[in-house]
């Protein structure tokens, strides 16, 4: 309506009843921001300054690390590693808008560069407001080879305030994007109230300020970048109309440039800065338009409301999963092949990879491919090696792979770190009264009475699966304890009350809020207070495997006669009927040996401390976990047909990988614990290391050893804390085969055993 144009001359009561009719539509209060622009000067170069321009480029990780290459003369080049130091990289950084540098790599460590190498032996102070300014052999002189290139890592953090200033205006197509941050915002009132945010103006802040960027050069390619950023798989079409009205109300401000992005970025900053923006005198852009955006969520992520297990988190993806990560959207890469899980070796791993696991499995863009076996090591075969993806691929499957993934160890195996879309799951609870960030009271904001309050969480009931939620939402990695009493930590008084009771959660929850707990119908019998849950994080976690070839290879049958039982008759080790068995009787045992990996990031130690250790006079030493493992053997419609016992353990290195040196032993009342990169070997000829099998009948019969059932100690991966094997017994030999861990066949496979899929079902 004409009136839109001219509502700058209607009085004010007036011009705010003539805008009450689109309230509908709905826009952000105080749009566009009344921001005050932070301070930031851009560098004054004298005119005889070198011009160049910086970009990190080659085999990244994280898009704020990589070669440093410089733009000069109409060529792009790189820097030689001869006495390059931590100054001349915060220089670099710097220039590139990062708060600071965090380290620098000789040797091409992100793969060799092209061009010249325009800068050698830099001896920056770390103060220059260029590289170009820094003394060196000269631009362009040196004696150095691309296996000599320089690498910087630089902060997450951007500089306040910074604004990009190009200082080559003819060769704006070969530049970088480098700005100080970019957002979606919610433009509309029905997208403002959803959360994570999908839909909205691409935003972009520049010299403290955000803008808007001009619709006329962008293309899907552009939108699919910006979606992956923000935690999103794909993007979909919009309702232009509504925002076409909206810009013609509320006038953009428009950033300089356009973008161009080819569409396997994992991030804005790695997207090629498109022509400058013609802006009209009445602050419209040639196109017309800011740019919107409208993203698809992965299927964990949906805007609608979550509650119950039903809604805990699932992959989306069967052929690929992550495990051993704290939070959703990390961990160790696993593919499935031939029925089986293994994982993919790191040489070549990339962030253009790690980026299609990421979408694959229902995330955005990869935040950082991880190497070296950083989120735990796995078992099982090495399927894939030296990856390469164009990262338009569906499924990392699709990618070409080397198929001979030779001297590949699983201390090479790849990790990813996803975006995954805000959810605002942190700013629902909060750890009280702890003496650090990673502990304390656990406080949940909860409605009640119509009005948002503070208050505990009851802690009957209270574990390890609640702690690791709670680590999860907070982002503080895994749960080191779970406590039912936190006297010793003075929480917020005003929140000592009760506001949410009954909390059962499978573990793989995002929010406490999605666990089953009672609701409204609160029951705590403690009280909240000096009684309520508490928890300790931990950004690392043990993880336990038994190695199933160790049990295939050792076991075997023994009779032994009831007068050289005595000791393990006293401690539960034989089934109830050895009551009556006579003194000079014999008891079939089902003997094998358990050989126990931490794979995990941190040393496996018992929770309980050495004061309430026990004595065990058939091992002649302390036992630290009362209830270590579960020996089991099932018919195979999955009736338990032994009475399997559960096994106390005295926990020690038995053996450690090449250049890892044991630390726990049980001898002399020592130190009780497993070692990551160690394992605990507890042999088939010692007491109790049995299943006592005297009345078992002949036939076909489900092995089973679960470790660490009860949750007493938080490990990374409890889904491979069973390990099941097909058994075989004539009534005068045993044959035990086919054994693995669980979680390590397909589905399918898994489903021809009996018994427990996971020891979840032992839990409480």
């Amino acid at each position: 309506p004409p009136a839109l144009f001219s509502i700058s001359m209607i009085p004010l009561d007036l011009r705010q009843l003539a805008l009450a009719q689109y309230e509908h539509l709905g826009y952000p209060p105080g749009y566009p921001d009344p921001e005050v622009p932070e301070q930031y000067t851009a560098p004054q170069l004298a005119p005889d300054t070198p011009r160049i321009q910086l970009r990190l480029a080659g085999d990244k990780r994280k898009h704020n690390e990589g070669r440093v290459e410089v733009f000069y003369n109409g060529e792009w080049g790189t820097v030689c590693d001869d006495d390059f130091n931590l100054h001349a990289a915060q220089v670099v950084c710097r220039e590139l808008g990062y708060l600071e540098a965090v380290s620098w790599t000789p040797s091409a460590k992100y793969g060799k560069g092209d061009g010249p190498i325009w800068f050698d032996n830099l001896h920056c102070s770390g103060k220059e407001r260029t590289l170009a300014l820094c003394p060196s052999n000269g631009i362009g002189v040196s004696d150095c080879k691309h296996t000599e290139d320089v690498g910087v890592v630089c902060s997450d953090k951007r500089i306040p305030g910074f604004k990009f200033v190009n200082t080559l205006p003819n060769h704006i197509e070969n530049l970088d994007i480098q700005v100080e941050d970019v957002r979606i915002r919610a433009i509309l009132s029905s997208y403002r109230k959803r959360i994570p945010v999908t839909e909205g103006y691409v935003e972009v802040k520049d010299g403290g300020k955000w803008k808007q960027i001009c619709n006329s050069e962008w293309n899907q390619l552009n939108s699919r970048v910006i979606c992956g950023m923000f935690g999103f798989p794909g993007e979909r079409k919009y309702n232009a109309r509504v925002y076409k009205m909206f810009a013609r109300r509320r006038k953009p401000t428009y950033w300089d440039y356009s973008v161009n992005c080819t569409g396997n970025e994992a991030h804005l900053s790695s997207c090629k800065l498109g022509q400058a923006t013609a802006v009209k005198s009445n602050e419209t852009c040639s196109g017309g338009l800011p740019v919107v955006v409208s993203c698809v969520p992965g299927r964990a992520f949906a805007p609608t409301s979550m509650t119950g297990f039903r809604k805990a988190f699932r992959q989306e993806q069967p052929l690929v999963r992550l495990r051993g990560g704290a939070i959703v959207g990390e961990g160790r890469v696993e593919v499935l092949k031939n029925g089986e899980w293994g994982t993919i070796c790191d040489d070549h791993w990339s962030l253009l990879s790690a980026t299609v696991v990421c979408r694959e499995l229902g995330f955005g863009t990869a935040k950082e491919a991880l190497s070296g076996g950083r989120l735990g090591q796995g078992m099982g075969p090495v399927h894939m090696n030296e990856v390469q993806c164009s990262g338009f691929e569906k499924s990392i499957t699709e990618c070409f792979f080397n198929k001979e993934a030779l001297g590949c160890s699983h201390e090479e195996d790849a990790a990813v770190r996803c975006n995954v879309p805000a959810m605002g799951f942190q700013e629902s609870l909060r750890l009280s009264g702890g003496r650090n960030p990673y502990e304390g009271r656990v406080e949940v904001l909860m409605e009640r009475n119509g009005s948002l309050v503070w208050g505990t969480v009851c802690s009957d009931g209270w574990g390890t699966m609640e702690a690791m939620v709670v680590c999860r939402q907070l982002g503080l990695g895994f749960a080191s304890n779970a406590f039912q009493e936190t006297w010793y930590w003075p929480g917020e008084v005003s929140a000592d009350a009760v506001v949410m009771s009954g909390v059962r959660c499978s573990g793989t929850e995002m929010s406490l809020s999605h666990c089953l707990h009672h609701g409204d119908h609160l029951t705590c019998a403690k009280g909240g207070g000096r009684n309520a849950a508490g928890v300790s994080c931990s950004e690392t976690a043990p993880d336990l495997v038994l190695n199933p070839q160790v049990v295939e290879q050792t076991t075997y049958m023994e009779d032994r006669p009831m007068f050289m039982l005595q000791c393990a008759y006293e401690e539960n080790c034989l089934s109830s009927t050895s009551n009556q068995a006579p003194a000079n009787s014999y008891r079939r045992l089902l003997r094998f040996s358990s050989q126990i990996h931490n794979n995990g990031q941190s040393d496996f130690r018992p929770k309980a401390g050495r004061h309430s250790w026990v004595w065990h006079d058939c091992h002649r030493h302390y036992h630290s976990m009362e209830v270590f493992t579960i020996y089991d053997l099932f018919s195979l419609n999955g009736t338990k047909v032994a009475e399997g016992h559960k096994a106390s353990f005295c926990l020690e290195d038995s053996e450690c990988d090449e250049g890892i040196e044991k630390r726990y032993e049980c001898a002399n009342f020592g130190e009780q614990g497993i070692t990551v990169g160690c394992w605990d070997t507890y042999r088939h000829d010692i007491d109790c290391q049995w299943i006592d099998i005297t009345e078992l009948k002949p036939g076909d019969y489900i092995f089973q050893i679960i470790i660490n059932p009860n949750y007493e100690v938080p490990e990374s991966d409890y889904s491979n804390n069973i390990m099941k094997c097909r058994c075989r017994y004539d009534g005068h030999r045993v044959w035990m085969y086919s054994c693995h861990n669980g979680g390590s066949l397909s589905t399918e496979t898994e489903q021809t055993f009996p018994g427990l899929l996971n020891n979840q079902v032992t839990h409480r």
